[in-house]
């Protein structure tokens, strides 16, 4: 299991961590436990100048959404670019799959870009102080188990590729055990909110996931970079209005 946690941070983050892992089927099938504390670790770091920077909510905002980008290293971003530029191409599954893959960034790639990272710092700067590490860790925790949804209970799209590495495992108790210890910690730190949060990051998913079948008959690397990104949107958006509307 400690062979799965540290590749999961290499997987995750560009943590420096300089342990050598390799891709094991069984180190690769643990990784999924181990999603949502991942998401937990990043949420305690980027929160840092939300602690140190008291007086600007726009620079503690800016600078959290720069730690975030520099910590992932903006691996589901791009994800979001490649999905963005091929579900929006108008062309068949094959060409699709085809501009998914090519390194080159399309209109819609930059257009989607461009909207994540201002929709995260006009949220980040919404956020209440008192609460902004609990929805941080809620908010990446449940975007990358959503991830892990995804490719334990969803098919891939291609035989190769980063993908097909997860998609289709055999992860369900290992996901199982992830969503039940961490959907216990997440309903201690937020209430009912967190079941609020987790019924539209879950419907929010399963479009996602049926859009995917539909465009290129599964799922890719891609798609699930995109889940991620699209998901602490939704969630940190939700928690936005639930702050709005005092729940």
């Amino acid at each position: 299991m400690i062979k799965a946690f540290i590749l999961s941070l290499q997987f995750l983050t560009r943590l420096p961590l300089n342990f050598k892992v390799d891709f094991e089927e069984s180190t690769i099938r643990k990784m999924t436990f181990f999603f949502p504390i991942v998401g937990l670790i990043i949420a305690i770091i980027i929160n840092i100048p939300f602690m140190i920077i008291k007086f600007n909510n726009d620079l503690a905002a800016l600078l959290t959404l720069i730690l975030w980008v520099f910590v992932t290293g903006g691996l589901h971003i791009d994800g979001l670019s490649d999905t963005c530029d091929g579900f929006f191409s108008g062309r068949d599954r094959e060409r699709i799959l085809e501009i998914m893959k090519d390194s080159r960034v399309g209109t819609f790639g930059v257009i989607a870009v461009v909207l994540d990272i201002l929709t995260k710092f006009i949220l980040l700067k919404n956020l209440s102080r008192e609460n902004t590490l609990i929805c941080l860790i809620l908010v990446l925790g449940w975007a990358r188990l959503f991830a892990a949804f995804l490719f334990t209970y969803g098919k891939s799209a291609r035989r190769d590729g980063l993908g097909s590495l997860f998609t289709g495992k055999d992860r369900k108790g290992y996901f199982i055990l992830s969503l039940i210890l961490f959907g216990v910690l997440s309903a201690f730190l937020a209430g009912f909110r967190f079941f609020i949060l987790f019924s539209v990051g879950f419907l929010n998913t399963f479009f996602l996931m049926k859009y995917s079948y539909k465009k290129i008959d599964g799922l890719t690397g891609d798609v699930y970079g995109a889940s991620i990104e699209l998901n602490e949107i939704i969630l940190l958006l939700s928690w936005v209005v639930l702050d709005w509307i005092y729940i």
